[in-house]
């Protein structure tokens, strides 16, 4: 198998294999799950706290609780509001009960959802449901894949970009329209998901039907649920640029990647940095090169639209530095090229390197959660 396997292949995907792969993400992170869980203990840590009620967790449990309207005001000067978090997670989270292990269980049923949805778009693309489970590995035993099981949006943005990304590759237009909504009322990136839909539709409508209703409504409707959020904190705020200057005041803002570049000179000039901010430079380089290894091997438009609009928000952005590659987590189809090198592998082969990389998720997820003094 090489990379030119990178192609939408008519395949059924069966419910066994899609449950093995759902299998495999569920032993490597329910380990990581253990593994921080017994970290906490050591440190006298409630493990439900460190996993569902810290950094961000808390934000969303408190719009949950109470709805918007918080504002954190800090001796530095720097205000922070509860506008900044987008309103689908909380919502799902007070539908469950409110609380931090309610929060867990959002998380991690979409986690679970995004996995069997990171299988299918696997298996579609590299012809084999080998291909689609190493897929699976690989996203499960990244550096920060412990925020997948954490009470965080990434796991929702990513169980909606999967299947968003399934429908196109099947031609499903209403489907991938009504998911594109629901991400981009996700979480900021969630708006990634809409370009998918309208770059597919756009070249749909160019290449093959004009006149066809289906894509012309999928196009225009999937950046809905981004800017109804965006226009509704604008009406709350009275400024119709309400919600970016909320994003601004938080340490937000599009700088077109200076503020990254000066982190990544630091590094490379032997400045005294955390280990946070080197593992950032590092993720950022490998999330660069296998972006131009799936441009090279033309994989498909909405998967080049989607993984492109998150890269250009992650490297574009200021801010957060350290918090970069988990902006990354949703962006699955890097891993395409790498899932289909694994797949030539032999078996024993791939285990063994989606063991070592587990592992050494697990023992950075500890350092994030437990150690590191910056938000994941």
């Amino acid at each position: 198998m090489t990379l030119v396997a990178l192609r939408p292949r008519v395949r059924q995907t069966t419910a066994p294999t899609a449950l093995v792969a759902l299998g495999v993400f569920a032993a490597v992170r329910g380990a990581g799950v253990l593994v921080v869980a017994a970290g906490s203990w050591w440190a006298g840590r409630d493990p439900v706290r460190v996993l569902g009620a810290s950094w961000d967790s808390v934000w969303y449990l408190g719009i949950a609780a109470h709805g918007y309207g918080r504002t954190q005001m800090w001796a530095s000067g720097s205000v922070q509001s509860d506008y900044a978090f987008f309103p689908l997670y909380p919502a799902l989270v007070r539908l469950a009960g409110g609380t931090a292990l309610a929060g867990l269980a959002v998380s991690w049923t979409a986690a679970a959802v995004a996995a069997v949805g990171v299988y299918r778009v696997g298996e579609r693309l590299l012809g084999t449901p080998r291909g689609g489970v190493l897929l699976v590995g690989l996203w499960a035993a990244l550096p920060h894949s412990v925020v997948l099981t954490l009470g965080y949006t990434e796991a929702l943005l990513a169980a909606l970009a999967a299947w968003a990304l399934d429908c196109l590759l099947r031609g499903r237009w209403a489907g991938a329209a009504a998911l594109a909504v629901l991400a981009g009322l996700t979480r900021p990136t969630g708006i990634a998901v809409a370009a998918a839909v309208t770059a597919a539709a756009v070249r749909e409508l160019a290449v093959r039907d004009r006149r066809a209703p289906a894509v012309w409504a999928a196009g225009l409707l999937a950046p809905a649920g981004w800017a109804a959020y965006v226009l509704a904190v604008g009406v709350r705020r009275h400024d119709p640029f309400g919600y970016f200057t909320v994003q601004r005041q938080w340490g937000s803002r599009f700088d077109f990647g200076a503020g990254a570049l000066g982190s990544v000179e630091k590094v490379l000039t032997g400045g005294h940095t955390p280990l946070a901010t080197t593992v950032t430079v590092a993720v950022l380089a490998a999330a660069g090169l296998l972006a131009g290894a799936l441009l090279l091997e033309r994989a498909p438009l909405p998967l080049l639209a989607y993984t492109g609009t998150l890269l250009l928000i992650t490297f574009g952005g200021a801010g957060f530095f350290e918090s970069k590659p988990r902006f990354l987590l949703p962006a699955f189809p890097l891993l395409l090229p790498l899932a289909a090198v694994m797949a030539r592998a032999r078996p024993r082969t791939a285990v063994a390197v989606t063991a070592c990389l587990a592992g050494l998720s697990y023992g950075y997820g500890v350092y994030l959660l437990l150690v590191a003094r910056i938000p994941p």
